[in-house]
């Protein structure tokens, strides 16, 4: 979190705070888009707490998206989740896909 921007610090702290996870990782992407240079508006947030352990994907997503409305309702365009349970993070050897390439703007 030492070299995170405003709006990634914010991610952070607001995840941390209310999912007290067990791995978080809070990527800005924004640069993968075409957006002004040092845009904080496409992030991709791995988050793995035991909070999610007996609930659906959907859900998990609910309370990410809680935790985030200000950030949701302003400058944050996208927000790309990775909602897992300690369990599901070891099987899946802490593995987290890319995000793929921007198809669209004018980059």
């Amino acid at each position: 979190m030492a070299n995170s921007s405003p709006v990634q610090l914010a991610i952070e702290t607001k995840l941390a705070a209310q999912l007290q996870p067990s791995h978080l990782l809070v990527e800005n992407e924004s640069h993968m888009h075409a957006v002004p240079p040092n845009s904080e508006t496409h992030f991709k947030v791995t988050i793995v707490s035991s909070q999610f352990d007996t609930i659906s994907m959907v859900k998990r997503h609910q309370l990410v998206y809680q935790a985030l409305a200000d950030e949701l309702a302003g400058p944050v365009h996208a927000l790309a989740l990775h909602t897992l349970s300690p369990e599901q993070w070891q099987t899946r050897i802490k593995a987290i896909p890319q995000s793929p390439n921007c198809m669209g703007g004018g980059k």
